[in-house]
């Protein structure tokens, strides 16, 4: 079945009309917050890490900090490196026919790749930045699954290394800092939000 140009074109217009807006940066960041945050705002959220939970329960394996960085390789491994954004677009493109969509906790070079190459110019990139040492601590003082100044080192590492996180946070179309009180990130995530709504 071949569309005809005007149907082709109605096409694209309604799975243009909404952004997909995503939040990337380190652990520790600040990602959640600020995704959070484009949620008040009427975005939908979709967590990128949700994939990892059900994947986990299949496997019948606790969630931990070894386990999820185990099955997020394994999903890689099974997936290619895009496995999340292709795991997650069914649920990305039914909420944008509704509304704008953030997504939190997209990491790899590739999955920006994959998630570019379908949006196009409705795709964009918020980086939430703080530095090591501020990243660490927050880490370890987090109720659920803190991590050691070591173990928060290792992940680092792990996903610089393997998940090619480097790439978006650097490309990223706008970047956030994340180091002082949380209304001052409030404050930045409004200004990105209006500049977004004017696109």
């Amino acid at each position: 079945f071949l569309y005809s140009y005007h149907e082709f074109y109605l096409v694209r217009m309604s799975k243009t009309m909404n952004k997909v807006v995503a939040i990337v940066g380190m652990a520790g960041a600040g990602k959640s917050e600020v995704a959070q945050m484009f949620e008040a705002k009427g975005f939908a959220r979709i967590r990128f890490g949700d994939i990892t939970d059900i994947e986990l329960k299949k496997r019948g394996m606790e969630i931990n900090e070894e386990n999820e960085r185990y099955c997020r390789e394994r999903l890689r491994e099974d997936h290619g490196m895009a496995a999340y954004a292709l795991l997650n677009q069914p649920r990305i493109n039914k909420e944008l026919k509704k509304s704008n969509v953030v997504l939190d906790g997209l990491y790899s070079w590739e999955e920006y790749l994959s998630f570019k190459d379908y949006y196009k110019e409705d795709f964009f990139v918020v980086a939430v930045y703080a530095s090591p040492l501020i990243r660490h601590e927050r880490l370890g003082k987090r109720k659920v699954r803190p991590l050691t100044p070591e173990e928060a080192q290792e992940r680092d590492k792990s996903e610089i290394e393997n998940l090619n996180k480097g790439g978006p946070i650097a490309v990223a179309n706008y970047t956030i800092i994340n180091e002082q009180q949380i209304d001052y990130l409030r404050l930045q995530t409004e200004v990105v939000i209006g500049r977004l709504n004017k696109i």
